[in-house]
């Protein structure tokens, strides 16, 4: 059995008793860092009483991963097996996603417990009106990459969740404030820690604030979704207007795989 066990993203208090039960009793884990989650379990052996698990410990990351599906993927049916990554829900932006499709590919039993993840807390903080938004993880580094990125996260429709490192928080809001200065955004900082603090405002209001702060920690930025005043026609609306064959046809055409003289034939008809 392999467990996918969410660990806290700041405040060592969030994680749970089921979590730790199932800590107590594994044979095996799987890390993104071996020493974080040893320094985690020594943490709460200290605080909550837990009992040091006597297992063994590997390194399972976006390097390694398949390689160590190879070496020992096989002794996974007959051993407890807990996957945590060095904070929050495992699989989301991180390289648990390779050993969930192994489970699934070899048709072995897993479980993913609920628990801490940044991004859903940072958007219930943001206080944004639309329950639907996008995850867009970290955006590329540098580059047309980087730029095509946040075209699509600032254009896309939807409140849009993304990571930021703090070395590059103030460049990112430089790069939305060009393209737009009045678009709404909120930024978590360092969520469930010491030094957690939220900030809302537009790309214009917050460049400001931050010239006078200290950019450290872990950062969580909330785009709101873009506004538009202008309407789109449906497919069945635009079928419905009254038009003459030619223009309706090239309208038909933009919304359908068919060509404007396919289109044009078929109205006439």
């Amino acid at each position: 059995m392999i467990t996918f066990i969410p660990t806290p993203i700041g405040n060592p208090q969030d994680i749970t008793i089921r979590a730790m039960k199932l800590f107590e009793k594994a044979e095996i884990f799987l890390c993104e860092d071996t020493r974080q989650t040893k320094r985690l379990l020594r943490l709460l052996e200290e605080r909550f009483d837990m009992t040091y698990p006597d297992a063994l410990f590997y390194s399972f990351n976006e390097h390694n991963g398949q390689a160590r599906l190879d070496e020992f993927g096989e002794t996974f049916k007959d051993k407890e097996v807990i996957y945590v990554s060095d904070a929050g829900m495992p699989v989301i932006s991180d390289p648990g996603q390779l050993l969930v499709a192994y489970c699934q590919e070899q048709n072995l039993a897993y479980d993913v417990l609920p628990g801490a993840s940044a991004v859903t807390t940072a958007y219930a903080a943001s206080g944004f009106e639309e329950g639907k938004f996008l995850f867009y993880a970290f955006l590329p580094h540098k580059g047309k990459e980087r730029s095509a990125a946040l075209a699509e996260a600032m254009s896309n429709g939807y409140n849009t969740v993304l990571y930021e490192s703090p070395h590059r928080l103030e460049k990112l809001l430089e790069e939305i404030l060009v393209i737009d200065e009045d678009r709404e955004l909120f930024l978590a900082k360092e969520i469930s820690k010491k030094y957690q603090n939220y900030y809302r405002g537009t790309a214009r209001s917050l460049n400001e604030t931050f010239k006078t702060l200290t950019i450290r920690g872990e950062w969580v930025v909330v785009i709101s979704a873009q506004k538009s005043t202008e309407k789109s026609l449906s497919f069945t609306e635009v079928l419905s207007l009254d038009l003459p064959p030619k223009p309706k046809a090239k309208l038909l055409a933009q919304l359908s795989d068919k060509s404007v003289k396919e289109w044009y034939n078929e109205l006439i008809k």
